[in-house]
């Protein structure tokens, strides 16, 4: 019968040299630890899936890339640059909130909720950024809008304000506003579970859109299996901040080897 120990060793992605970098990464709230020397790589266009029970650790793994946390200790790394650490003079020292904005202009987010600006319209909630923080003209963040909001099937809703949009359309356009910004990694958080089921399906059809036209990174955490199935080259299964193994998807969904993975998709998938 197969164990419950975590798999040993340094998780790494195909030998190519990784855009994200995990390294001894330990996170604690508290006398809670909830990230246990985590080591793992996502290498550029490899698109990620983690999996795992609530409390796992797997959106806090967000939140440090996102700097929305610290970590306890170890380091993270985006395309060559730390962003949990930085050079002042010869000393190696935490990252200050200065060079944490620099390095996280790579990484788009979009979260469990819309967090759009209740205040402006559509184009201007994708627009907003892009001219305030890398320095496009209104003109040249207008012309990508229209893109991407064609993209997500929101070509026609440029003047609504998120008010006059359904829960799905909202999350849509969180979608074109993360990827108006031209991340090198983008990280999705439970982007349906605030959803309607019946408007679930059009917000994972775009996804599954970008995901298949483009090489864009992706890390994503997510309970709806049969997309995570779709989208990943890999999948880890995490278990009280650990990593407990990884694979493939038709591997991990399929015949996994931990007796914790099983018990665990086996309970996700009779709630859907």
């Amino acid at each position: 019968m197969a164990t419950s120990e975590p798999v040993a060793g340094t998780h790494r992605s195909n030998g190519a040299e990784p855009l994200i970098s995990f390294d001894k990464v330990v996170k604690r709230f508290g006398n809670l630890t909830v990230l246990r020397e985590l080591d793992f790589n996502v290498a550029a266009g490899e698109r990620v899936t983690l999996i795992g029970p609530s409390g796992s650790g797997k959106t806090t793994i967000l939140r440090l890339l996102m700097t929305l946390e610290k970590v306890t200790s170890g380091s993270i790394t985006v395309d060559g640059d730390s962003l949990t650490h930085m050079q002042k003079g010869n000393k190696t020292v935490p990252a200050d909130e200065k060079h944490c904005r620099q390095v996280r202009k790579k990484i788009g987010m979009v979260f469990q909720s819309f967090n759009l600006f209740p205040n402006m319209n559509v184009m201007r909630n994708v627009t907003e950024a892009p001219i305030r923080s890398l320095g496009k003209s209104k003109a040249e963040a207008e012309q990508r809008a229209k893109e991407l909001l064609d993209l997500v099937g929101l070509g026609d809703k440029t003047n609504n304000h998120p008010s006059q949009l359904s829960g799905g359309q909202q999350q849509r356009v969180a979608i074109a506003r993360a990827l108006a910004m031209e991340p090198k990694v983008m990280l999705l958080d439970e982007v349906t579970a605030a959803l309607d089921p019946e408007l679930v399906a059009d917000v994972l059809n775009v996804l599954r859109d970008i995901a298949n036209t483009s090489d864009m990174t992706m890390l994503i955490v997510t309970h709806e299996m049969a997309f995570a199935r779709d989208v990943s080259n890999r999948v880890m299964m995490f278990d009280k901040g650990q990593i407990l193994e990884e694979g493939p998807p038709d591997k991990i969904f399929s015949d996994p080897d931990q007796d914790r993975t099983r018990t665990f998709l086996k309970a996700v998938l009779e709630e859907h």
